[in-house]
């Protein structure tokens, strides 16, 4: 397999201070028995104790697996470990066989896959368990219940604000918003408690606050009125409905519903982390089916977050696709395996192309606000407009758009020098998050 670059690796991280710390063991003092072949590195890093670390690292998925007692996913060694692997510096030569202690890893995670694959209804007690159908239909009368009374107390609080008007909304304190949001949490639409929730931050730090609320609160109105038509709504149609109110669908029903083997490239990735619940999206594009979808994984309470994947590699997959119109969510039906480390991004266009793209998807789904768009030729530049400063990126006809407050501009003005380049990011109305370039002609994570 071809060696990853440095930036392919720094991305795994799950924090700044495991790459920091990663960066000071990538030596090779601490280091021996290391070794690598297609599919594995391994090597052993010598700590505090007497026992040196044993780290290896399944390149195929990335996996990593280190007998330290760090919780982190990849810990620091295993981190540490690539970055020796990626200098090609000799000190993590290749090798026909792996260590022992590597192979046997390599050969534990095989047998669990093919453990899953042969019986995927795998789970003990609770997977044997005959469903109650009488039981079912009696709490899903009851949720269905309980969403329609939060639907009809949230039509209500958007009636209040606009016939009262906007121009107030600034001065209302967060738990005013908190407020209407944790009844949205009660009747179980999470979905819309987070975006009220985040307009607080929103109407308070953005110049466009005005235009954002009253944008958002057409969405949310049009939300209310499609909950009203449920009946009449075909499958894709509920599923959106479903997608933005936070109403998740049985992970089995879309494993049985669609599903497509191609190979796809990673895009990009981002992740979030409200205090309350940790999101991991990842952006795939298909090469045969020219589609573009998300996997989003989550975290809540102690749990952690799966590793990133690779920005750049190219995954031979089957991706099984949630219902929807517009942005596709997808999950893998199996663990992929990582063929290639040269992906592409997908026909880039002019920003008044992916503008136009994005509202044909807005069109078919208007609560679809995150479209992925690849973007050529753009450089990253500050723009002030009417006395409002901010990152922007500008392609070659001067066509503009804002970068997103939460998305920091240096890493791509760093890594291009202020130079027009292709970019992948989220197109979130008229503000863009960008999450990977294309520099030196490989797709590298921001």
């Amino acid at each position: 397999m071809t060696r990853w670059t440095v930036q392919q690796v720094s991305a795994l991280a799950p924090d700044a201070s495991s790459l920091a710390a990663a960066r000071r063991l990538a030596r090779p003092g601490p280091w021996s028995d290391t070794g690598s072949t297609d599919t594995l590195v391994w090597g052993k890093c010598q700590g505090s104790g007497k026992t040196p670390y044993q780290v290896s690292v399944d390149l195929t998925g990335p996996a990593f697996q280190c007998t330290c007692p760090s919780r982190k996913l990849p810990c620091k060694h295993g981190l540490a470990l690539l970055m020796l692997w990626v200098e090609a510096s000799g000190s993590v030569r290749d090798a026909a066989e792996p260590a022992g202690f590597a192979a046997e890893w390599a050969a534990e995670r095989a047998a669990r896959g093919a453990g899953r694959a042969a019986d995927p209804a795998a789970g003990g007690a609770r997977a044997e368990r005959s469903p109650d159908p009488a039981g079912q239909a009696k709490r899903l009368e009851e949720r269905l219940g309980l969403m329609t009374g939060g639907m009809d107390d949230f039509a209500r609080w958007l009636g209040d604000l606009a016939r009262s008007g906007t121009a107030s909304v600034r001065s209302q304190p967060y738990a005013w918003w908190d407020t209407a949001g944790a009844r949205l949490v009660d009747a179980q639409l999470p979905g819309l408690a987070d975006q009220v929730r985040s307009m607080a931050s929103d109407v308070s730090s953005r110049s466009d606050w005005a235009e954002h609320l009253l944008s958002a609160m057409g969405r949310w109105w049009t939300v209310t009125r499609a909950w009203s038509l449920r009946d009449s709504a075909d499958e894709d149609a509920m599923g959106d409905l479903r997608a933005v109110i936070g109403w998740s669908v049985p992970t089995q029903s879309v494993r049985d519903r669609d599903s497509v083997t191609d190979r796809w490239t990673v895009l990009g990735a981002h992740r979030t982390d409200d205090g309350r619940l940790q999101q991991q999206r990842t952006w795939l594009h298909g090469a045969a089916c020219d589609e573009t979808v998300q996997v989003l994984d989550f975290a809540a309470g102690g749990q952690v977050l799966p590793m990133a994947r690779v920005v750049g590699s190219v995954l031979d997959a089957t991706l099984a696709r949630y219902p929807g119109t517009g942005v596709r969510r997808a999950l893998f039906v199996d663990d992929p395996g990582m063929t290639d480390l040269r992906g592409e991004l997908p026909r880039p266009d002019s920003i008044d192309a992916a503008l136009a793209t994005a509202a044909a998807t807005w069109a078919v789904n208007p609560w679809a606000w995150r479209v992925p768009v690849a973007l050529g030729g753009v450089r990253a530049t500050v723009l002030d407009d009417s006395g409002r400063a901010g990152a922007a990126l500008v392609d070659e006809a001067g066509e503009a758009l804002r970068v997103a407050g939460d998305s920091p501009v240096w890493p791509l003005l760093a890594l291009t020098g202020g130079h027009p380049t292709d970019v992948f990011a989220e197109l979130e109305g008229r503000r863009v998050r960008p999450l990977s370039a294309v520099v030196d002609g490989e797709l590298v994570s921001l």
